[in-house]
């Protein structure tokens, strides 16, 4: 016989159709429409499925000219952003090898470098004919991949930031390195650099600030929707794990 008293299942919380949070912890009605010059194209590492914390999709939809694509590999620019594209070199990909404006002793939130990682000559010709961005989005290990597995970016304009404040996930998201920022906030201090926009920094910064703030309110109320993140290397022992 049934139980009467069996508290029934409780209903999936609806999500976002485009953040694709749970619905509680959706920011998207508070979105700001910016109109960009420059093209944005976000990489998100199939495993980069933070969706409590995650900002690509919240990104995105800031943008017009903005595109998300999941996965791990593809043969071109291209390819990845679905249009043709006739000069790789016109886009700007975020780089994530060893160099440092700290190192570099340049000035700017945004540097271009040459082949050799150094500050390049030129940088307002380089940066000034840049026509679009790629983003990777994921941990640092995720981004690096991504990196390695897409050849293509190596005929990208490589760039670093020189970000003048931390990121605002504070203890939140762990970084691997100061300069790390989350995507949302990488995209604020590149495009508001590159079209000389501050507004756009400005709403996209206002956007984290909010959907971290949400997040802490649901936390407090509804700690299954935003667990608190997980400890440095819990992913990659999970990963290890599932191979053994």
């Amino acid at each position: 016989m049934s139980n009467p008293t069996a508290a029934a299942p409780a209903e999936p919380i609806p999500e976002c159709p485009h953040c694709q949070k749970p619905m509680p912890l959706c920011v998207c009605d508070s979105v700001t429409p910016i109109e960009n010059r420059l093209s944005l194209l976000i990489l998100q590492h199939p495993q980069e499925q933070d969706r409590a914390l995650g900002t690509a999709r919240l990104l995105a939809k800031h943008f017009d000219d903005a595109t998300v694509r999941v996965g791990l590999s593809w043969p071109s620019l291209s390819k990845a952003l679905g249009r043709p594209v006739e000069n790789a070199s016109h886009w700007a990909v975020l780089y994530l090898g060893s160099a440092r404006a700290a190192y570099l002793e340049a000035e700017g939130e945004i540097l271009a470098l040459n082949r050799k990682g150094e500050v390049a000559e030129n940088q307002r010709a380089i940066l000034g004919k840049l026509e679009g961005v790629v983003l990777l989005d994921g941990t640092w290990s995720q981004a690096k991949a991504l990196w390695w597995r897409n050849p293509w970016m190596l005929k990208c304009q490589r760039v670093i930031l020189n970000p003048a404040h931390p990121s605002r996930y504070g203890r939140l998201r762990k970084e691997p390195r100061k300069d790390g920022l989350s995507t949302i906030e990488a995209a604020a201090t590149i495009l508001a650099s590159l079209e000389k926009r501050p507004d756009i920094a400005e709403t996209l910064n206002a956007s984290f600030e909010r959907m971290l703030t949400r997040y802490r309110e649901v936390q407090a109320e509804m700690p299954e929707l935003a667990p608190k993140p997980a400890p440095k290397g819990a992913r990659r022992d999970f990963r290890r794990r599932k191979r053994a």
